[in-house]
């Protein structure tokens, strides 16, 4: 699948904005997070920033974009309707919770709750908007929503880490909630790759044509003179040794790197920390927008079958 920039930022950074919520509404009114209003304005100014910014991203994909608001009307059918009421429904609760500790200096535990109760949904949908997609079998499976899910825990952990060492209020007990995280995020990714990777094909050109009796099945001649919109969009190819390469960078980046960080934190004074912990969630987001890049690239869809392609 051709790997946009726009559907690749939005998933990344919503993820994070959402994840980040997640955790702040969870922890709020309990002595893990400060009750300082400026802390308050970072914490929700950042997670709901990165969440607008997303959905303004991923309207750069759309064809028609001043038709977006129709899918709203979906919610019954489509995994992309209930990701769109969920986005902007999560918005109500962090809202209340926002105008309660910035203007009143009361932090309203239930709006966090309300707003980690549809932070986290919304993910799962974003997810579910690519893993219910039967034509693309590298999507269609249960480690999608899965690394979806603990990918957006793992970067608004550290988030939130990064925010509570730059407030001067680090938390121990955070930090190895972090740790935990990326250990599993580690693990989910890497179990998603190995499951593509010995997965058999679930179609073949012998079985789309429906000419398989009659022996091989190739393609003779191309269908088009030119490049058409099916073959930008599902005919994208990436060489092995490439997608190899950037997956370790992904490792790398997006887990190694953010997990020896995390770890300093909780060795280091408490400026140095700091400035760890930023540099743990600042390199884990670059390493999360290459994990998306090749989450794109390596997906075939079914149609490219009628282009060339053996199998899928």
């Amino acid at each position: 699948m051709h790997p946009a920039f726009s559907v690749i930022l939005f998933t990344t950074i919503s993820g994070a904005g959402y994840g980040l919520l997640f955790l702040i509404g969870l922890m709020s009114g309990t002595s893990m997070l400060p009750d300082s209003r400026w802390f308050g304005f970072a914490g929700l100014g950042l997670s709901l920033g990165l969440a607008s910014l997303g959905l303004l991203a991923s309207t750069f994909h759309l064809g028609r974009p001043e038709r977006a608001w129709r899918a709203f009307s979906q919610w019954r059918t489509s995994w992309l309707s209930r990701e769109g009421v969920l986005s902007l429904a999560v918005f109500v609760p962090a809202g209340i919770l926002a105008i309660g500790w910035l203007f009143f200096g009361h932090v309203l535990a239930w709006a966090g709750w309300l707003s980690a109760a549809l932070a986290a949904p919304t993910i799962y949908c974003t997810a579910m908007i690519y893993a219910s997609l039967r034509p693309v079998p590298r999507w269609h499976n249960g480690w999608v929503p899965l690394n979806y899910v603990l990918l957006g825990l793992m970067t608004g952990a550290l988030l939130l880490q990064s925010l509570l060492d730059l407030f001067a209020a680090p938390a121990p007990a955070l930090a190895w909630v972090t740790i935990a995280s990326i250990v599993v995020g580690a693990l989910g990714k890497l179990g998603y790759w190995r499951h593509i990777d010995r997965a058999r094909a679930v179609s073949t050109a012998e079985s789309a044509t429906g000419l398989g009796a009659l022996g091989k099945v190739r393609l003779l001649e191309a269908p088009h003179s030119e490049e058409n919109y099916l073959m930008k969009e599902m005919g994208y190819r990436i060489a092995r040794k490439h997608a190899g390469k950037l997956r370790r960078m992904a490792l790398g980046l997006a887990f190694a790197g953010p997990l020896a960080l995390t770890i300093l934190t909780l060795l280091l004074p408490a400026p140095v920390a700091a400035i760890a912990a930023v540099l743990a969630a600042v390199v884990a987001l670059a390493g999360v927008l290459i994990e998306r890049w090749l989450f794109f690239a390596e997906a075939k869809h079914s149609v490219a079958l009628y282009y060339g392609a053996a199998a899928v």
